[in-house]
């Protein structure tokens, strides 16, 4: 917990502290260091490109807690881990990366004042530490990028820019836009300033427009998309409804569309990635028309609508606002975009009017507030604060948001920025957005259906609880170090929104004894706020907001991100040592215990899950709690409006906004697209946007339906000449050398002899186990006549490797081969012998394969990496589900994965015979997965534009 030490006012660096914060423990325990009270292993962390093969990073020995999975051991070391690999300045440990951040922000609490006491300071870094090892909570990514390093300490993910009607001002927002994208960042800008091209400039000649500068800021966007360390450029280009280019604008897209269409007939690779589509345009922005009640009111009415000036503010031209209307639903309904948010909603939230209004958002419009300003995130597990007894652990909570704020607020003490003018504003108003993530995980454990009243209400509860919590803890900041320098002029209308906060959460309607207690702990940190901050004042003009929080989402082994609901109820799952399972989500089992089912049926429905994907007809399941598992993609997915109600029952308890798409099917309509845009206005949404099913050329099909109507199509039409291309086979001469091999693994003998052409390429396998006649002898025959085939019409043995290391299944144990130890079945010791035999080191070492030689000169020289044996044992059983693992799911839960899945939208795809609508990751080849408004990709962490 945490109180002031009341005295007098200030926050200058370097004062003589009179008071401050003093905290106390919630999560660690005095004279013991969080690090202590865990165990922790070494791992090999080997990162390929499953369509290529290509190893695309690898760092072996690195150290992590054993209840962290391989995921977030992976993303962290790929994406967070400093310094060149191979080098002694590349971080190793989770311990390094967390201590390099954790004690930045402790020294620079201390430098500016923050804390009470060193005591207090030290508490604080031990709490941040705790939470952070033990995954409760996650700064956004530029914080792990830069805090502690040589660079600079860029902390913000969140950029939003401005432009104004001069060439300078456009070429400069060129500039920065373009400094932002090499950091690894985005940002948004609003065009709307810059004359149409209807208008006329000052020498007589006719503007140009703002969409013929969106041209060139695309083609910057598109060549600076691989900066940055985490994701490619992400940007949001806004245009108001009123600007006399709206139309020209909301068409844009949608006819690039049309022509990526067109070229792919034509037989160019307009795929996602194409070689072609570099052609297209604008491809690399999300587009949002911001909208007036006006403007609403009139397409309720049916009335005309004014389009405006930029220099004189006189109507050019009046449109039909139906019509228009109806245009923005199309195009989005054909391409996605643009998306749409809601100016007077927006700023009628917000709290530095005085100072100016709010135009634009980052790309994921979740950040909305003043020109050239930033925002810097951090998410809380959801799930982390739900007790055994499946309650709500409301005062954990609360006190997790308060340590969480107070180091976001210290952040913007030290940081840089990528601009001066961006500096000067956040310095000033000191935005942040804490948010959360794993509410779709938290609400199907408690057995609440996300599209339900008892769903919502428990969603605004929480939110109501972190937000009030966020905003009494800037109150209690500002009378130690002062409130942000924009308040005093902005002090009125700050306060006036923090009571339309506090009357939102008192409209709130529980359902149940469970978010009844959240709402009362949220009435009185509202209470408190209102109370603190009418005294002293607020210190940041932001607090929150609900963003995508896809890496740091699975950094956390979150199953949902953000405000999302679970993508599927069963997930792909990466084993420590190799090898990977299908597991039925662990929230299931505990959904159906909380709702009263006994264990045998518990088991047999998760069984089911595993089998179909969904749990229509799952034995003992009432239909009624069919709700409680609906998930994004399956069978039973929430429907659309289901997602735009979630967004509206949390948004008036947000500072900002929610980055969400709303997902719809391909059959839905331009009215039903047209009818969500709508009632996004009505229900008070500050933005929202839609992707239909299919609508974009670069994406794949989303339903296995229409594969099959595109094959009778194809069927039916005229047939022609098909040129078939098949693999020629090399077959070995009838003189041709080989080796043979004697082992025994777990005191079973065999022998492997290895036949290889001319030029020493391995062509054929001959496996003897067991005696001649038995059915083991003749099983081992056949795999080898099978393997040999394969080898000689040209499948790697690399490809062998990687798919049978691993496997396991007795005989297995310890072998009489020196370079191999240890093996957990017959196969994964005939294929790491055959690596070691007949693939190059650095083949081998890419797949963690070396030979007792190679192992010894690593200890005494260096200068070969830790290899898989320098892991302890119990970490190297690929299949082995340890508890770490799998939780509590019960053993029908889990079993080996499909081959050819490789994240969980891959899985959904190969269980139900359906193929998500998704892109591929440019980093692994695998199918992303939805993260807010854009995507993330489960192998790598990779995201579409947002952290």
């Amino acid at each position: 917990m945490t109180e002031t030490v009341s005295g007098p006012r200030g926050g200058a660096k370097g004062r003589s502290a009179t008071k401050g914060l003093k905290i106390g423990r919630i999560f660690t325990t005095p004279g013991v260091h969080p690090y202590d009270e865990v165990t922790w292993e070494r791992r090999d962390v080997l990162q390929q490109n499953w369509k290529t093969g290509e190893t695309v990073f690898q760092q072996s020995g690195v150290e992590f807690p054993d209840f962290w999975s391989v995921n977030a051991s992976t993303i962290v070391t790929t994406k967070y881990f400093r310094g060149a690999v191979g080098t002694e300045q590349r971080e190793w440990s989770l311990k390094q990366l967390i201590d390099r951040v954790v004690k930045t922000y402790r020294r620079a609490g201390e430098e500016y004042n923050y804390f009470a006491s060193p005591a207090a300071a030290e508490t604080f870094e031990h709490e941040l530490t705790w939470m952070l090892l033990h995954q409760v909570f996650s700064f956004n990514s530029p914080v792990w990028f830069n805090v502690g390093t040589p660079s600079p300490q860029q902390v913000s993910a969140c950029f939003i820019l401005a432009t104004d009607d001069s060439m300078d001002s456009i070429l400069n927002w060129y500039r920065e836009e373009g400094l932002i994208f090499k950091g690894g960042s985005g940002a948004g800008v609003n065009l709307s300033r810059i004359r149409s091209s209807r208008e006329l400039l000052s020498s007589g000649g006719t503007a140009s427009g703002p969409v013929s500068f969106m041209r060139g800021a695309d083609a910057s966007a598109g060549t600076i998309k691989s900066g940055g360390a985490t994701r490619r450029a992400a940007k949001m280009v806004i245009l108001d409804v009123d600007h006399p280019d709206i139309e020209e604008f909301i068409e844009t897209k949608a006819r690039e569309e049309d022509k990526i269409r067109a070229l792919r007939d034509a037989g160019f690779d307009m795929d996602l990635g194409g070689k072609d589509i570099v052609s297209v345009q604008y491809q690399n922005a999300n587009n949002s028309v911001r909208v007036s009640d006006e403007f609403m009111r009139a397409y309720e009415d049916g009335n005309a609508f004014g389009l405006r000036a930029r220099a004189t503010g006189e109507v050019l031209d009046k449109v039909d606002a139906k019509e228009l209307f109806r245009k923005i639903a199309l195009a989005a309904w054909g391409c996605a975009d643009p998306g749409i948010q809601y100016d007077d909603t927006i700023n009628d939230w917000h709290t530095t009017p005085e100072t100016g209004r709010i135009t634009a958002s980052n790309p994921c419009s979740e950040y909305m507030h003043l020109d050239n300003s930033s925002c810097n995130l951090a998410s809380l597990n959801l799930l982390k604060f739900l007790r055994d007894d499946d309650t709500f652990d409301t005062d954990k909570f609360a006190k997790a948001v308060e340590l969480i704020i107070t180091a976001m607020d210290i952040s913007i003490c030290f940081a840089d920025f990528p601009t001066e003018a961006i500096g000067e504003t956040t310095r000033a108003y000191r935005q942040l957005g804490i948010g959360y993530a794993n509410l779709g995980a938290l609400l199907m454990a408690t057995g609440h259906g996300y599209d339900s009243e008892g769903g919502r209400a428990m969603a605004a509860a929480i939110t109501s609880l972190m937000n009030g919590t966020a905003y009494k803890r800037s109150a209690e900041l500002a009378a130690i170090v002062g409130p942000y320098d924009g308040y005093a002029r902005n002090a009125e209308p700050h306060k006036r929104v923090m009571r339309k906060h506090a009357a939102a959460n008192d409209a709130i309607q529980p359902v149940e004894t469970l978010d009844e207690t959240v709402l009362d702990a949220a009435s009185k940190a509202w209470a408190a706020a209102l109370e603190t901050g009418e005294k002293y004042g607020w210190r940041n003009a932001q607090a929150s907001v609900l963003a995508p929080t896809g890496t740091i989402g699975l950094m956390m082994d979150c199953d949902t991100t953000g405000i999302e609901p679970d993508l599927a109820l069963v997930k792909f799952k990466k084993l420590v040592g190799g090898g990977s399972m299908q597991i039925v989500n662990n929230t299931v089992p505990r959904a159906l215990r909380r709702m009263g089912y006994q264990e045998e049926q518990v088991e047999a429905i998760v069984e089911y899950i595993s089998e179909h994907g969904h749990v229509v007809d799952a034995p003992g399941l009432k239909q009624e709690h069919y709700e409680v598992f609906d998930c994004a993609m399956g069978q039973r997915s929430i429907r659309p409006m289901g997602h735009v109600k979630m967004m509206a029952a949390v948004q008036p308890f947000i500072s900002g906004a929610i980055s969400k798409t709303v997902n719809m099917p391909e059959t839905a309509t331009v009215e039903e697209v047209e009818e969500i845009y709508y009632q996004g206005w009505k229900l008070g949404l500050k933005a929202l946007a839609i992707y239909r099913d299919n609508c974009k050329v670069g994406q794949p099909l989303s339903d296995a339906r229409a594969k099959k109507a595109s094959s009778s199509e194809s069927s039916a039409a005229e047939k022609e000449v098909v040129v078939e291309y098949r693999p020629d086979r090399k077959r070995l001469p009838k003189s041709r050398p080989s080796r043979t091999t004697s082992f025994t693994v777990g005191g079973a003998e065999g022998y492997m002899t290895a036949g290889s052409y001319p030029d020493d390429g391995l062509g054929e396998v001959f496996l003897k186990l067991g005696k001649q006649g038995s059915t083991l002898a003749g099983v081992m025959d056949a795999f080898s006549i099978a393997i040999s085939i394969a080898l000689q019409y040209g499948v790697p043995l690399e490809t062998f490797v990687q798919k049978f290391t691993n496997l396991r299944f007795e005989p297995a144990g310890m072998t009489d081969d020196p370079d191999v130890r240890m093996s957990q079945s017959i196969m994964d010791y005939i294929f790491r012998r055959l690596a070691l035999d007949y693939l190059s080191f650095e083949q081998r070492s890419a797949l963690g394969i070396y030979s007792a030689d190679e192992r010894q000169r690593q200890l005494e020289t260096g200068s070969y990496e830790p290899v898989v044996e320098s892991v302890p044992e119990d970490t190297g059983d690929a299949s082995s589900l340890k508890q770490s693992q799998v939780d509590e799911t019960p053993a029908a839960a889990a079993k080996p994965a499909p081959t050819q899945a490789h994240t969980s939208t891959e899985l959904l795809e190969a269980i139900t015979g359906t193929t998500a609508d998704a892109p591929l990751c440019f980093t692994c080849g695998t199918k992303m997965r939805p993260a807010g408004s854009c995507f993330v990709c489960e192998g790598c962490g990779s995201t579409s534009g947002c952290s």
